[in-house]
């Protein structure tokens, strides 16, 4: 059984830092992904990683801020969030890529198969 729960998400102040965490079980080594989802706004992409975890790519909107990681010897896909901005705020969920084969990172929803409940990040000034 595929299960992806997303944890560390909290109320921080702007410029602060916040360590998101994905413990996945129930599959094997996938490439992995961050959403997230704002009040009234569709999901959309913030992260990505491949599944050995030697490339990475991001939404322009946070590139140079946030990175993304993971331990696969613990089945956790990380996402260091610095420089916190007001606009961060959502709902981040992580996400399991539907291609098993390939090693490559994947930055669309419909890439994604599996997605967690979401942890709550809210950015205050």
């Amino acid at each position: 059984q595929v299960q992806l729960v997303e944890s560390g998400g909290g109320l921080v102040q702007v410029g602060d830092s916040l360590r998101l965490s994905c413990a996945a079980s129930g599959f094997v080594l996938r490439g992995m992904g961050w959403f997230r989802q704002a009040p009234g706004k569709e999901r959309v992409f913030v992260a990505a990683i491949n599944r050995s975890g030697g490339s990475t790519g991001y939404a322009d909107s946070v590139k140079g801020r946030f990175t993304i990681s993971r331990d696969n010897a613990k089945n956790t896909v990380y996402l260091q969030m610095n420089s916190l901005k007001s606009e961060d705020t959502a709902v981040y969920v992580c996400a399991r890529a539907r291609n098993f084969y390939s090693d490559n990172y994947f930055t669309s929803a419909p890439s994604y198969d599996y997605w967690g409940q979401g942890t709550q990040v809210t950015v205050s000034s």
